[in-house]
C-alpha cells in the first residue's frame, strides 16, 4: 500500500513539474500583436488551459464582458494586467480604441464571462473589423457550455446546430422554433431560469415530444443533467425551476418529421410560378427542398393543368 501511494505521489509530482515547465516555456515566448479570443472556465477553474494562462498573463490589455466577474478568475491565477470592459453597451465606442492599440503593436485579449468568446456574447464586429484591417486574430480554444452539454447529453453529436437564446416573447419564440423544426440536427439552446418552463412548453408545442436534456451548473460541484421528453421536462420545470442559465439539448427530428410533403412542394411551386417559368420553378424548388426533380416536375404538371 505504501509503495502504491509513493508511486501515485511521484506521478502527481511529475505531472505538476511538466505542466509548470510547459507554462514557463509559453511565458518566455514573445506575444505577437493581435486580437486573442481566449476561452475561460464555465465553472471549474481547473479547466483553464496553460496556453490561455500564458496569453492572459502576457497581454497588454484584457477586454472583458464583466470586469468584476473576470477579475476573480484573473486574481485566482495571479494575473494583474490591465482590464477593461467590452460589452454590447460600449462596443461601438471601445472597438476603435482596441483596434488602435493592436495597430500600435499590442496584444489584446477578449474574454466573455465564461466559456468561449463570441458564443452568444459580443465580439463578432470586433473580430470582423480586425480581419478587415489585416490584423492578426487568434482563437485560444477551451471550455464551451454548448459543447459540454451536447457531449454529456447522449443525443446525436454528428450534426448539431447551436441556436443561442430563443426570443423572450412566446409569439416570436414559436416563430423561431417553427424555423428550426425541420433542421436535421441536434439543437442546442441557451435559456434563463425564469423563462425555462414557458420556453420548454413552447418547444414541446412546436417540436413535439422530442427527447431533450437540460444541463445546469456544468463543470461545477452540483452539475445536473435532466433527461426526458420536452413536454415532461416543461411540466417538471414548472414545479422546480433551476437557478441560473441552462443549456437545453434537443434530439433531431425523426425521418417522418423531415419528409417533404406533396402539399409543401405544390405550395412552393405555386409561389415560384408567379414570377418564374415552369422550368426555372421546377429547378428552384428541387434545389431548395432537396427532393427528386421527377417528383417536382410531375406535381408541377398537375398544378398547371388545374390552373389551365
Amino acid at each position: 500500500m505504501q509503495d502504491h501511494r509513493n508511486t501515485d505521489q511521484e506521478t502527481a509530482g511529475g505531472t505538476v513539474a511538466r505542466a509548470g515547465a510547459a507554462l514557463a516555456e509559453l511565458m518566455a515566448r514573445p506575444l505577437a500583436p493581435g486580437l486573442y479570443l481566449v476561452a475561460t472556465p464555465i465553472g471549474n477553474l481547473g479547466d483553464i488551459s496553460l496556453r490561455a494562462l500564458s496569453v492572459l498573463a502576457r497581454a497588454q490589455l484584457i477586454a472583458a464582458e464583466d470586469t468584476r466577474h473576470s477579475k476573480k478568475l484573473l486574481s485566482h491565477f495571479g494575473i494583474h494586467g490591465d482590464l477593461a470592459p467590452y460589452h454590447e453597451h460600449n462596443a461601438e465606442r471601445e472597438r476603435p480604441r482596441l483596434l488602435a492599440r493592436i495597430r500600435a503593436g499590442q496584444a489584446i485579449v477578449l474574454i466573455s464571462d465564461a466559456g468561449t468568446p463570441l458564443v452568444s456574447d459580443p465580439g463578432h464586429k470586433l473580430v470582423r473589423a480586425a480581419l478587415d484591417e489585416g490584423l492578426m486574430v487568434t482563437s485560444i480554444p477551451g471550455p464551451s457550455a454548448a459543447l459540454a452539454a451536447l457531449t454529456n447529453s447522449g443525443l446525436p453529436t454528428d450534426t448539431f446546430l447551436f441556436a443561442g437564446f430563443l426570443p423572450p416573447k412566446s409569439g416570436r419564440r414559436h416563430t423561431r422554433l417553427a424555423a428550426l423544426k425541420e433542421v436535421p440536427a441536434t439543437l442546442i439552446l441557451f435559456e434563463t431560469s425564469p423563462r425555462l418552463a414557458k420556453s420548454l412548453a413552447d418547444m414541446a408545442a412546436v417540436l413535439g415530444p422530442r427527447e431533450a436534456v437540460i444541463a445546469r451548473e456544468l463543470t461545477k460541484l452540483h452539475e445536473t443533467l435532466m433527461r426526458g421528453r420536452l413536454d415532461a421536462l416543461a411540466e417538471q420545470m414548472t414545479a422546480e425551476a433551476p437557478k441560473g442559465e441552462v443549456v437545453v439539448v434537443i434530439a433531431p427530428p425523426t425521418a417522418e418529421e423531415t419528409e417533404i410533403s406533396d402539399a409543401r412542394i405544390t405550395a412552393d411551386l405555386q409561389a415560384a410560378l408567379e414570377t418564374q417559368s415552369f422550368r426555372d420553378a421546377v429547378r428552384g424548388v428541387t434545389e431548395v427542398l432537396n427532393v427528386k426533380r421527377a417528383r417536382v416536375y410531375e406535381l408541377g404538371l398537375i398544378l398547371t393543368r388545374k390552373r389551365d
